[in-house]
């Protein structure tokens, strides 16, 4: 958990005692809480559409490993069969075609044990761009969607927890 609050702790610029407040949230209080808006506004979203193509290319080189990776090591049953999905979603998010709640909704079958292990490795597929800005707000951008994930896999988690 600690690497999970790092991770985003590191690319969103919340304190680890925000971060457990957002995490322990409905996740509609998230999704429109002033904290996620302000997250998401910062985006340079200029940016992160001119850079696109390094981001294709760091997810189609990096997303099989991490793929095999859940599948095999984290026992996740449902993974995609390309980066192609990952890469569509994310540029249709960053084009405003996607929504959080679309986001969410892929990723239900996902174990939340299994969700918060891999954020930091994948939010850590940027470590190889070289340049600063780009690598920045291209982690930031993936830490904010899966910020929301996280909240979305704990409501889950309480809400089958409520019903025992």
């Amino acid at each position: 958990m600690r690497s999970l609050l790092l991770t985003f702790a590191q690319n969103l610029n919340f304190s680890e005692t925000q971060l457990k407040e957002i995490l322990s949230q409905p996740l509609t209080e998230v999704l429109n809480s002033p904290q996620l808006q302000q997250a998401l506004n910062s985006l340079d979203t200029n940016l992160l559409k001119e850079t696109l193509p390094t981001a294709g290319g760091v997810l189609a080189k990096e997303l099989p490993p991490f793929y095999n990776w859940l599948k095999n090591e984290l026992g996740v049953k449902r993974v995609p069969d390309s980066p192609d999905h990952t890469t569509t979603w994310v540029i249709g998010f960053v084009h405003n075609q996607e929504s959080l709640t679309h986001l969410v909704e892929l990723h239900q079958p996902v174990p939340r044990p299994a969700l918060e292990a891999s954020i930091p490795r994948l939010v850590g597929m940027f470590e190889g761009v070289e340049d600063a800005q780009v690598r920045q707000e291209w982690q930031k951008a993936i830490a904010a969607l899966c910020l929301v994930l996280v909240v979305a896999a704990r409501e889950r988690d309480r809400e089958v927890v409520a019903v025992r």
